[in-house]
């Protein structure tokens, strides 16, 4: 008795505690079962197929937004660059117009008055002779006079000392001859008479010379300065501004407060 007792004891005992830990364990496995798809229920409605659509049209939107925006961008750079490439090639161009036509026309004028003047290649406008310039359109004797200290019978004594025609222009004058017009007028004492000088006897050397451009005014300034230091009658004279060479000086040469001429009462 003791044998089966304990055998129906230990029978049922076995089987209840083994269909509890299996039902425990089938209970736990529908339980997550369940939740699982209680899980794929629910996210098919929050991250489905609709959520999925959506997603793309958003995307196509992002595409299409980020495109328009490039093409924004590039409008705007090209809007910014166009008008600072003009100003730089404009004054570029005026730049290049400016230097090139100067240096173009300034030739061609001067050709075209050469043609229709019937003048060569060579012909000079302006020929500089001691420190001065002389028209080339003048003939030779009557250029030569524009030098200051020389008239017509120096420039005529030039002329036929150096062997050049007097009625040649100064402008068809070559490089050799007006080489040889600068050497004649340097050496014009030893050529020209004394008569023909412009300054004989002079003071410190008592030579006679010949003056020539700025050297006159130079040589006259020092010969007033003299007189006035030797107190002469013409230094005085120089000093107060009053003519030193007999002029009257009732009606000319007035100056300062003055009063009228007064006639004499009969």
């Amino acid at each position: 008795m003791d044998k089966e007792e304990k055998e129906n004891k230990e029978m049922p005992e076995d089987p209840v505690e083994e269909n509890t830990g299996e039902e425990k364990i089938q209970d736990k496995a529908e339980e997550a079962v369940e939740d699982k798809q209680e899980d794929i229920s629910k996210e098919p409605v929050k991250t489905g197929e609709p959520s999925e659509e959506p997603s793309e049209e958003s995307e196509t939107q992002e595409e299409d937004s980020k495109e328009e925006f490039k093409d924004d961008a590039d409008s705007d750079i090209q809007t910014d660059e166009k008008p600072d490439e003009k100003p730089d090639e404009e004054p570029i161009d005026e730049q290049v117009d400016l230097e090139e036509k100067p240096v173009e026309v300034k030739p061609k004028k001067e050709e075209k008055k050469k043609k229709e003047e019937g003048k060569d290649d060579d012909y000079k406008y302006i020929v500089r002779i001691a420190n001065t310039d002389i028209d080339g359109d003048k003939k030779l004797v009557h250029g030569l006079t524009s030098i200051k200290g020389i008239g017509m019978h120096i420039g005529s004594l030039i002329a036929n000392e150096t062997g050049i025609d007097k009625n040649l222009k100064m402008g068809d004058l070559t490089d050799s001859q007006i080489e040889k017009i600068q050497n004649a007028l340097d050496n014009i004492i030893n050529n020209a008479p004394s008569w023909m000088l412009n300054h004989r006897k002079d003071y410190e050397t008592g030579n006679d010379i010949h003056l020539i451009g700025p050297e006159i005014d130079m040589q006259l300034r020092d010969e007033i300065n003299i007189m006035k230091k030797i107190r002469s009658y013409r230094g005085i004279r120089h000093e107060r501004g009053l003519p030193c060479r007999g002029q009257r000086t009732r009606a000319n040469n007035r100056k300062g407060l003055t009063l009228g001429v007064s006639k004499k009462r009969v």
